[in-house]
């Protein structure tokens, strides 16, 4: 089945990477004109690289950039297409394939949105590694609003990083929320249960994409999640407790540790802690001098 499909991607130098990502969109067929690049002021050569591919480019000011409000900026300017692939910039497809396998999901008109499969990159150390491993299973799921009670959280699960959204639905439950530190993917993804689309995790849709955190850059991760979830308590009032699939993420990520390196479990425990900490932060922000929350986001544009 074929449908019309934009890959939308904000980008703020993506640094020496770049060329690679390029290359592995391009060896999936694209046409370079279906292809929007929305640039937050790089200082790198990436502008220059997006230009030479054919990608259509679009600059705004860095202070601006909202990951919800930006992305529906791009949704409304889309003429003429059914589908829109979101990817970022670290997120490099592992094979031609995979945005079709992401598309395929869309067969079923109940379909609202469908998250790809992240795997680590080669560089990926132990936990690093777990974090997708645990997140991305091999299997494929389906979610629906009926899943909600045995799911909680988990059955709206999804990351910009590769996802893929109908337009109409998208716009039928008001498209993404124009001011959120992040979490925009997991917001629609709620509204679309909600709204009865289906959520579809697509495991034989891949890209390449992990990240070696610090543990103060876990901190900050984890306060933006707080600071989300805090502004958007019907979240989980409807879904339940982020904490709730927390508990399972550590006793997994020991298991693993134990298993693979076990010299890491002292900094897995110290790491779980921090994201706790950093968690629990996040949802006391509204409380917290404005100096602090900046020291302690990864966002530091949303706290004005």
């Amino acid at each position: 089945m074929h449908m019309k499909f934009a890959v939308a991607v904000p980008t703020f130098n993506p640094g020496f990477n770049w060329p690679q990502w390029i290359s592995a969109l391009l060896a999936s067929g694209i046409d370079t004109r279906d292809v929007y690049i929305i640039d937050s002021g790089s200082e790198d050569d990436s502008l220059q690289l997006s230009i030479d591919a054919g990608f259509n480019v679009q600059k705004i000011d860095k202070k601006i950039f909202n990951h919800g409000g930006t992305r529906q900026q791009v949704v409304d300017e889309l003429k003429n297409y059914e589908i829109v692939v979101f990817l970022t910039q670290d997120a490099v497809l592992t094979s031609a394939t995979s945005i079709n396998s992401l598309l395929s999901a869309f067969e079923s008109p109940k379909t609202g949105a469908v998250c790809g499969r992240q795997l680590p990159r080669y560089e990926a150390g132990y936990i690093e590694a777990h974090a997708r491993l645990f997140n991305y299973t091999k299997k494929s799921v389906i979610n629906a609003f009926d899943d909600v009670n045995k799911k909680g959280l988990k059955a709206i699960f999804l990351s910009n990083s590769f996802a893929a959204y109908r337009i109409t639905a998208l716009k039928s439950i008001g498209g993404f929320p124009d001011n959120v530190i992040f979490g925009e993917d997991m917001y629609v993804a709620a509204k679309m249960l909600l709204n009865n689309y289906n959520v579809v995790y697509a495991a034989d849709a891949c890209v390449y994409h992990s990240h070696d955190y610090s543990i103060m850059q876990e901190v900050k991760r984890y306060f933006d999640m707080g600071v989300f979830h805090a502004h958007e308590p019907w979240i989980r009032k409807e879904f339940g407790s982020a904490e709730n699939e927390g508990i399972k993420f550590v006793l997994s990520e020991l298991k693993y540790l134990l298993n693979h390196a076990f010299w890491k479990i002292p900094e897995g425990i110290l790491r779980t802690l921090c994201r706790y900490g950093g968690f629990r932060l996040g949802l006391l922000e509204q409380k917290l001098p404005l100096k602090i929350k900046k020291f302690l986001t990864m966002n530091k544009g949303y706290f004005k």
